[in-house]
């Protein structure tokens, strides 16, 4: 009855309880079902990141890491190749952010992981790498095409803020002096405020262009989900949303150039300009905080977990 509550308090995420009992009798920490060797195990499988953290202050963490099931020959590394459970996942928005994590756990394991355990066979002949690609091959696909769709949306956004920045540079407020070339409002405040912003968006969403037709050219190895698409996209993200931020800032300041006697419309006009941004940050905001989060936040695990009985 102990080793069934034990599972079930697994399975479940219940670390006090599991924490309490284990720490009472350190033998239960064998304790397993037919698909797994102890309850680390079943741990990784049901993707439980604060009751494994117990197995870092656990003297014998590399024999358990090293131990497989007698089923299906599963060792632990192995069982951070299996598909998570989908109730452990659905917090994660995005096949790519899932697809990381997922990544995140394997590299986990592995670094626990005696060398060994990195070249053993399951009963299907794979090692714990081929395992995790055979089982994660749907996932890495949805994570390409999720990829690839954001990328190309954004790509058209930053493209047309592109070609409009550049055109707003020869099409300057109020025109030229026709004697020396020079723009009528040079000596202006605002006229520096609208150029400075006018080449920080230019030079913001051309950076952001690059950025996503880098997502969309890269060859979506399992590795690029760990770091390098993620980051590149964090980046495009980043330079897209302060590219739409300047654009409005020129467009404000142009127009309150153009319409300085009629100063009581710049209020109106600043609130209207406030919208785009707003929605941005509404749509795409949440999604660019869980990725820094995820890629760059603290990890999951904590490491410094001290022996614990």
């Amino acid at each position: 009855m102990v080793e069934v509550a034990i599972l079930r308090a697994i399975k479940e995420g219940n670390f006090e309880f599991v924490f309490d009992i284990v720490n009472a009798n350190p033998e239960l920490v064998w304790t397993h079902d037919e698909k797994s060797s102890n309850i680390f195990s079943v741990v990784v499988q049901n993707r439980h990141a604060k009751i494994f953290s117990l197995i870092y202050g656990h003297p014998l963490k590399r024999v358990l890491a090293q131990s497989v099931d007698r089923l299906y020959r599963n060792n632990l590394l192995h069982m951070a190749g299996m598909l998570a459970p989908s109730t452990s996942l659905k917090h994660i928005a995005g096949a790519a952010l899932q697809m990381q994590r997922e990544l995140q756990w394997f590299k986990e394991v592995e670094s626990i992981c005696p060398p060994t355990a990195h070249a053993n066979l399951n009963n299907e002949g794979l090692t714990p790498r081929e395992f995790f690609t055979k089982n994660h091959k749907d996932m890495r696909n949805d994570g390409e095409q999720w990829m690839k769709d954001t990328a190309t949306s954004c790509t058209v956004v930053g493209a047309l803020i592109v070609t409009i920045m550049f055109a707003a540079v020869f099409t300057v407020p109020g025109g030229n002096d026709q004697n020396n070339g020079f723009p009528i409002f040079l000596n202006r405040k605002l006229f520096m405020v609208f150029i400075v912003s006018d080449a920080l968006s230019l030079f913001s969403s051309s950076t952001s262009v690059l950025m996503f037709l880098g997502i969309l050219t890269s060859r979506y190895a399992e590795e690029d989900f760990l770091e390098s698409l993620p980051r590149k996209m964090i980046i495009g993200l980043s330079t897209l949303f302060f590219s739409i931020a300047a654009m409005m800032t020129a467009f404000s300041a142009a127009l309150f150039l153009m319409l300085h006697e009629r100063s009581w419309i710049f209020k109106p006009v600043i609130c209207l300009a406030s919208i785009p941004i707003t929605l941005f940050v509404l749509m795409q905001f949440p999604l660019l905080v869980a990725m820094a989060n995820s890629t760059y936040g603290p990890s999951i695990f904590n490491r410094k977990m001290k022996r614990w009985f």
